[in-house]
């Protein structure tokens, strides 16, 4: 479970985060949502401790990614929008190496990357090297590398984006299935059908700040839309930056 409480962040004079607040609760999908340089790639960083917060709180499975970022770490799965995959190394050794760095055995190791490999259909690539690697190949090694050691909490950074329509579908079913099994997972992206098709919870950020946070029928009710997409226009109150 995530709570985060009045979160600010700025850079220079610009004020990337202005008092963002909301939670996510285990065995949901929390979508943040907004247009391109909303907040939403910075609120995730402070999350996972890579950008430490000008004001605020924030709680991860108890946590304090201030005071607790090498527990944090253990208990939090990141999939970031850069995906950062070392391309000399193979798929599996990718993986294997994250692994590592969460003190995971060699024998757990391999037994974890086996059934990734299974559950994202990475067979017919776990061994070659990840240079020359399609996004969807290079997403899917991104997701087993960041869940290798089984976290409760799981943050992704627009994993979507520039997939086809199967890897899409094929994402899509894998998300799910991690909040069957109990996970908190908060989702960043500023496609709409990703939110419709996959979120308990909404928050809508916009220069910023939160603009609304709920449900999808709670979001439809109070702009009085019927649809999503008119939803997000109305609540931020213009159609700049909408990717739909």
């Amino acid at each position: 479970m995530i709570v985060v409480k009045n979160l600010k962040k700025s850079f220079g004079e610009v004020r990337a985060v202005n008092g963002v607040s909301f939670e996510a609760h285990d065995g949901e999908i929390t979508g943040l949502l907004g247009p391109n340089g909303a907040g939403k790639t910075t609120t995730l960083r402070m999350l996972y401790s890579l950008l430490p917060p000008d004001e605020g709180e924030i709680r991860i499975d108890g946590l304090d990614p201030a005071k607790d970022a090498m527990e944090i770490k253990r208990t939090l799965g990141v999939v970031p929008d850069s995906r950062g995959l070392y391309t000399r190394l193979t798929a599996r050794e990718n993986i294997a190496y994250f692994g590592e760095l969460h003190g995971m055995s060699r024998r757990a190791i391999e037994g974890r990357i086996k059934e990734l490999t299974r559950t994202l259909n990475m067979e017919d690539f776990i061994d070659r090297r990840t240079e020359g690697f399609s996004q969807g190949q290079r997403v899917k090694v991104a997701i087993a590398r960041a869940m290798i050691h089984e976290p409760q909490t799981v943050l992704m950074d627009e994993p979507s984006n520039g997939l086809d329509v199967m890897s899409t579908r094929a994402l899509r079913e894998y998300i799910l299935g991690l909040k069957a099994d109990g996970h908190s997972i908060v989702l960043s992206t500023h496609i709409m059908q990703e939110v419709a098709a996959l979120c308990d919870r909404i928050v809508i950020i916009a220069r910023g700040e939160v603009a609304a946070d709920g449900s999808a029928e709670e979001l439809l009710a109070r702009s009085g839309s019927a649809s999503l997409e008119d939803a997000f226009v109305q609540l931020i109150g213009s159609e700049e930056g909408l990717l739909a």
